[in-house]
């Protein structure tokens, strides 16, 4: 089963028929300025007119090679000809219906697959919601609901979202609840593993939180702990082997519920179903959104039964939750990864990125981390010699990068991480031309 059609295989290379932005794109972007408020942020102003594969074609006619997905949703590409049939095919029978007040089998069907491929063999259950947000929102609900306990502990550097609860939940304030207090209450910040800045193994890692977690906020008033397996804003961080399992005993001995936010990094992504399944980790809840319906909105939690049914009839669902044809399309999200493809694909790029960018170290001494899983790979940048983050050279390495037609993500909470995020049908040799335009600009 292929991911993308072969008459697009053959593109290699972006193709430019104006400056960047365009004509179009800058009139556009007039317009943008006059209707749509400043807090909704402009990475790079041109507009984008059609998409394929791993290809975005602006309204002035510039194909550019997009190596961020929407920030990680287009995992198996945008527009995949499978996700798109399926999505139609439900928009001709039923659009919309209430689950919660008229359903429908589908809803359950993709419950019952994603108990079958998230971690663990214990018995899940799962319902639907919009977003990545909505889905951090829930849990934690169903956590304050299932162990009668309040305090939620996230980890430094995390990001999970940027509704009222889930700026309180992340590592940094700015830009996302700069003006936006006060902050939910009950949301303690622990440290997590990063092996780059504090050079401990997992277990060292995990004693470090465990007694910040026992000594600062205390078990008895601890309803969860949540955790990106990878994390996503605060730069794929990459935790220290065995410092997520030691979290989730010590969480499952203290009535903890421990949540696994996979949002960014699961279903295919890092060449596994699920990061976690990386670090030998069962959560007892899993959320997804993002690459779930590869486009369309909506997002999960899948979690322990016992767990999930501690919200009462009523306390969970929404309006377009689970909404017929985004679960349509993540059917076929899951039919294509069944069959195997996506993950070799992962692990294909992985290798093309992880190689490429060992050999622009070697000549560049800026990049001090080469670090991911799958299609989930990043670059820390750092002063040569140190540990000492190189803030601001990641915004003006993607800026340059855009100049030459590829699309590419920053991160990190010190703005010094260059992420790749591609969808699975990025090729090698599309991959080789990002790494040249990322070492030219590393020269300059």
């Amino acid at each position: 089963m292929t991911l993308i059609a072969e008459d697009l295989a053959s593109l290699q290379r972006p193709e430019l028929v104006t400056e960047l932005p365009g004509p179009k794109s800058r009139e556009i972007h007039a317009r943008r300025e006059q209707a749509v408020p400043r807090g909704v942020g402009c990475a790079l102003p041109i507009y984008i007119e059609h998409a394929d594969g791993a290809w975005l074609t602006d309204v002035d006619g510039n194909r550019l090679l997009d190596l961020g997905s929407g920030i990680g949703v287009t995992t198996l590409g945008h527009t995949q000809p499978t996700v798109v049939a399926a999505a139609k095919a439900q928009l001709d029978r039923v659009s919309h219906t209430l689950f919660t007040v008229t359903p429908y089998e589908n809803y359950v069907r993709l419950a019952e697959r994603l108990a079958e491929h998230t971690p663990g063999t214990h018995a899940k259950k799962t319902f639907f919601v919009n977003s990545g947000a909505e889905a951090v929102e829930n849990a934690v609900k169903i956590a304050r609901a299932h162990t009668g306990k309040r305090v939620v502990a996230a980890l430094d550097h995390a990001f999970h979202g940027r509704t009222s609860l889930t700026m309180a939940m992340n590592h940094r304030v700015a830009p996302y609840g700069t003006g936006f207090g006060p902050f939910a209450p009950d949301v303690q910040r622990v440290p997590n593993s990063y092996p780059l800045r504090d050079g401990l193994s997992g277990a060292e890692a995990a004693a470090r939180t465990i007694e910040y977690l026992e000594q600062r906020i205390g078990a008895a008033d601890l309803a969860a702990i949540i955790a990106e397996p990878i994390q996503g804003e605060g730069g794929f961080v990459v935790p220290a082997e065995g410092y997520l399992p030691a979290l989730q005993e010590w969480a499952t001995a203290n009535d903890v519920v421990f949540i696994a936010d996979e949002i960014q990094a699961g279903l295919g992504r890092t060449g596994t179903w699920f990061a976690s399944e990386l670090f030998g980790l069962v959560p007892d809840l899993v959320l997804t959104a993002k690459g779930i319906a590869d486009g369309l909105p909506l997002a999960g939690v899948t979690g322990r039964a016992e767990i999930m049914d501690a919200a009462g009839p009523g306390g969970l669902g929404g309006t377009f939750g689970g909404n017929p044809v985004s679960i349509a399309a993540a059917h076929a999200v899951l039919d294509l990864l069944e069959s195997g493809t996506p993950f070799a694909e992962a692990e294909r790029i992985e290798s093309a990125l992880v190689s490429g960018l060992a050999e622009l170290a070697t000549r560049h001494e800026v990049i001090g981390d080469i670090r991911g899983h799958g299609a989930m790979i990043a670059f820390e940048l750092v002063e040569p010699g140190s540990t000492t983050p190189l803030a601001g050279l990641a915004t003006k390495i993607a800026a340059y990068a855009a100049t030459r037609g590829v699309l590419l993500l920053t991160a990190g909470s010190f703005g010094n991480v260059v992420r790749f995020l591609p969808s699975l049908t990025v090729t090698n040799e599309q991959i080789a031309y990002a790494l040249d335009v990322i070492g030219d600009a590393l020269a300059q």
